[in-house]
């Protein structure tokens, strides 16, 4: 049996979190990526991360157009986000490169998932089709950096496992808390 379509209120507060949540990530996935470059900048891996980190401005751009456009408030959280991102970015690219190419891998496999599940949604509203075609690209996007992490040996660090965990549950929380606060 088809889902009944949202009341036009409900369909609101959907969008609202979608792209309230979706600009903290892409905050967050920017000065992730500001933390590597700040311990990394003179490595082999530099200009892979600074693509990254472009690619990823470039989506926060967007979704800072769509608050303005839909009236969406960011999360409170923002400043936590700015300061925990930058930290984990850092962080890992202390352990070293292939540590920090691991963060990479956790962070975007639970982009991916999350991109997938909107687009999913979105593409049941026909009046939302344009914002599902941009998270698609963007989806990519986070995909091809997953895969640029992994060809880069991200899966090689020590105690993969662990810290793919760790960082996939840190983003699955933010992801919750962002999308409320």
């Amino acid at each position: 049996m088809p889902t009944p379509p949202l009341d036009p209120a409900e369909r609101r507060r959907r969008l609202a979190r979608m792209i309230r949540v979706d600009h903290a990530g892409e905050f967050g996935a920017q000065q992730i990526y500001a933390g590597q470059l700040a311990v990394l900048g003179d490595s082999a891996a530099a200009d892979d991360l600074e693509h990254m980190r472009a690619q990823e401005v470039a989506h926060l751009r967007h979704f800072e157009k769509l608050m303005v456009d839909r009236r969406v408030r960011p999360t409170v959280l923002h400043p936590l986000w700015q300061a925990a991102g930058f930290a984990l970015g850092a962080g890992t690219a202390l352990m070293g490169e292939k540590a920090a190419m691991a963060c990479t891998i956790a962070v975007e496999e639970v982009i991916d998932e999350h991109y997938a599940q909107q687009v999913n949604e979105l593409r049941a509203d026909p009046a939302e089709r344009e914002l599902a075609d941009d998270l698609e690209r963007f989806r990519q996007e986070e995909a091809d950096h997953r895969d640029l992490a992994t060809a880069r040996g991200g899966t090689e660090t020590a105690g993969y496992g662990l810290l793919r965990g760790v960082i996939r549950r840190g983003c699955k929380t933010a992801i919750w808390l962002s999308e409320r606060l």
